[in-house]
C-alpha cells in the first residue's frame, strides 16, 4: 500500500518516477548481467549460444518481480534472488549469469545506468527553466522596479535584472550537473574486493567490454563498490539546485504579499481554492511547496556525505541509506523544477503596482543619487551623506515628500539646480547599466546554449 507521498503519485514526474519505479531497477539489473554474459562469450569464457540465450531472457517480462521477491524471502540477499530468479528462465544457459562478479558490480553498474536516465531529465529541465529566464529578462529588461535590501526599500533596479540573476544561477547548474556527470555515470566489474581475480586473465577486457555494451565508462580503479564521492556529489549538487528553486520561490512569495503585489505565481481562477474557509485568499502554495521539499532534499546532503567511510574495501552502511536519498533526491529536484517552469512560464507581473511601490518613500529611495549630486559639486561624500540623512529621516518623520524637503535646505539649493535635483529624483535616471548586463547576461547564455547544441 502506498505510503510517502512520492508513492501516492502527489509528489513526482511520471518520466522521473518510472526511472527509479522498482520494475525498470530489476530490469536495469538484468541488463547488466546481461551485458556480462555476452562479454564472456566476446573473450571465449562462454559460448555465444548461452550468451544469446541469457541476452534474450533479461527481461522483467520473464524474470518476474514477485519470483524475484518470493526468493528473497527465503534466502536474505537481494541480487542472489535475482540472479536465481533469472537462472530459472534460462535453462542450462543460467549456470553461466553472474560468473566471476560481486553483487555490486550489477547493482552500482545498473545504478549508473539509472543515473544517466535521470540526469538526462533534470538536464533538460534546466535546460529549459534557463530558456524560460532568458525570454522573462529580456521581456521585463527595462520594467522599472524597487530593489530591497534587508527587507527595505533600497535604490531602483529593473524585474530583468533579477531574472537575468537567476538566469545566470541556473546556468551555473548546469555547468555543475554537466560536470558531475562525468565522475557519477561510471560502472564496474571488478569483483569481491577489486581485483578483479574472478574474472580471470581477460577480466580488464570483460570490463571494457560490458561498459561498451551499456555505453558507460569503467572506474578507473574500485573496491567491492564505486566510491560514494561520487554519489555524494551528485546529491550535493542536486540540493543546491533544490536551494536555488527554493530562492526564486521565496522571492516570488514575498513580492506576491498583498502589501507589495507586485509578482503572483499562476492561478485558475475559474476553479482553484485558495482557502478553505477564506473564499478570497490566493495564496502561493506552489511556491511553499518547493520551499518545504527544499527542505527535504537539503536533508539528504548529511547520509550522503555519512556514506563516503566504509571498512576497508566495503561494508553495508551505506546500502540501506542511499536506497532512500537518492531516489528521493533526483524525484524531488525534477519535480521541484517541473513546478518552477510551470510558474515562471505563466507568471502574472504587476507593472503597475511595481512603479507605484516606488513611490512609497515618497522619494526616499533617491538619496543615493542625491548625495552623488552633491559630491559632483564639491561637497565631501560624508559631508554630504548626513545632509541627505538628516534630510531623509525628516521627510520620513513628518510624512513628506522628500522633495520638499530638499528644497527647504539652502545648502542644497546653493549648489543644485531645480533641474539638477529633479533629474536626481527621477528613478528612471539611476538605473546604471541594469538593461545592459541584462543584455550581457542573455547574450553570455545564448553563447553557451549554442556551444551545448540547443536552439535559441
Amino acid at each position: 500500500m502506498p505510503i510517502l507521498p512520492i508513492d501516492t503519485g502527489r509528489y513526482g514526474t511520471p518520466e522521473m518516477l518510472r526511472v527509479f519505479e522498482e520494475e525498470n531497477y530489476f530490469q536495469r539489473l538484468l541488463d547488466v548481467e546481461a551485458a556480462l554474459a555476452w562479454a564472456h562469450a566476446q573473450v571465449g569464457n562462454i559460448s555465444k549460444e548461452d550468451a544469446e540465450k541469457i541476452e534474450k531472457m533479461a527481461s522483467t517480462k520473464y524474470v518476474k518481480v514477485s519470483r524475484i521477491k518470493e526468493i528473497e524471502r527465503e534466502i536474505k540477499h537481494d541480487i542472489m534472488s535475482l540472479v536465481r530468479a533469472f537462472a530459472e528462465v534460462c535453462g542450462p544457459s543460467g549456470a553461466y549469469i553472474h560468473l566471476g562478479a560481486t553483487s555490486y558490480d550489477i547493482v552500482d553498474t545498473a545504478k549508473a545506468l539509472q543515473f544517466r536516465d535521470a540526469l538526462d531529465i533534470i538536464g533538460k529541465k534546466l535546460d529549459d527553466l534557463e530558456l524560460i529566464l532568458l525570454k522573462q529578462a529580456d521581456k521585463y529588461k527595462n520594467t522599472i522596479m524597487i530593489g530591497r535590501t534587508h527587507g527595505q526599500h533600497a535604490l531602483p533596479i529593473t524585474f530583468g535584472l533579477k531574472l537575468s540573476v537567476w538566469m545566470r544561477e541556473i546556468s551555473r547548474h548546469i555547468q555543475r550537473l554537466r560536470e558531475c556527470r562525468k565522475r557519477l555515470i561510471v560502472g564496474k566489474m571488478s569483483g569481491a574486493v577489486g581485483t578483479q581475480a574472478g574474472l580471470g586473465r581477460h577480466a580488464l577486457k570483460i570490463q571494457e567490454l560490458v561498459m561498451k555494451k551499456l555505453g558507460l565508462k569503467a572506474a578507473e580503479v574500485s573496491t567491492q563498490i564505486i566510491q560514494r564521492d561520487r554519489h555524494a556529489e551528485l546529491v550535493c549538487v542536486l540540493a543546491i539546485i533544490a536551494s536555488t528553486l527554493d530562492k526564486f520561490a521565496t522571492e516570488i512569495r514575498e513580492l506576491q504579499r498583498t502589501e507589495i503585489g507586485e509578482v503572483f505565481e499562476p492561478f485558475k481562477r475559474e476553479r482553484q481554492v485558495g482557502s478553505s474557509t477564506m473564499p478570497h485568499k490566493r495564496n502561493p502554495e506552489l511556491c511553499e511547496r518547493i520551499c518545504g521539499l527544499a527542505k527535504v532534499v537539503r536533508g539528504l546532503v548529511i547520509p550522503a556525505l555519512e556514506n563516503i567511510p566504509t571498512w576497508h574495501e566495503r561494508d553495508l552502511t551505506q546500502s540501506s541509506s542511499e536506497r532512500f536519498i537518492i531516489p528521493e533526491a533526483c524525484i524531488l529536484v525534477d519535480y521541484m523544477l517541473h513546478l518552477m517552469i510551470g510558474i515562471l512560464s505563466n507568471l502574472e507581473v504587476d507593472e503597475e503596482r511595481m512603479r507605484k511601490n516606488i513611490e512609497l518613500t515618497q522619494g526616499r529611495i533617491m538619496s543615493e543619487a542625491l548625495m552623488l549630486a552633491l559630491t559632483r559639486k564639491g561637497m565631501s561624500r560624508q559631508e554630504a551623506h548626513e545632509l541627505v540623512r538628516r534630510l531623509a529621516i525628516k521627510s520620513a518623520d513628518e510624512k513628506r515628500p522628500f522633495k520638499d524637503v530638499i528644497m527647504e535646505d539652502d545648502r542644497i539649493t546653493s549648489l543644485l539646480s531645480m533641474e539638477e535635483i529633479e533629474e536626481a529624483l527621477d528613478p528612471e535616471m539611476y538605473l546604471g547599466t541594469a538593461v545592459k548586463q541584462v543584455e550581457l547576461a542573455i547574450k553570455k547564455t545564448l553563447e553557451e546554449r549554442r556551444d551545448r547544441g540547443l536552439e535559441e
